[in-house]
């Protein structure tokens, strides 16, 4: 009973751990413009600031 109860645990971590860390697609990225622009959303890319 113990070595089966190895085994599960031995086969289930990665598993679980893998499911834990993946966040490919889901999280945000963050955005950088160089000095004088900013970060337009509608056209999704840095554009010079106007004042």
């Amino acid at each position: 009973m113990k070595t089966l109860t190895i085994a599960v645990t031995l086969t289930l971590l990665p598993t679980l751990s893998l499911a834990q860390g993946c966040n490919h697609g889901k999280s945000a990225q963050i955005m950088s413009c160089a000095a004088g622009t900013s970060y337009d959303a509608d056209a999704k890319a840095c554009v010079p600031v106007s004042s």
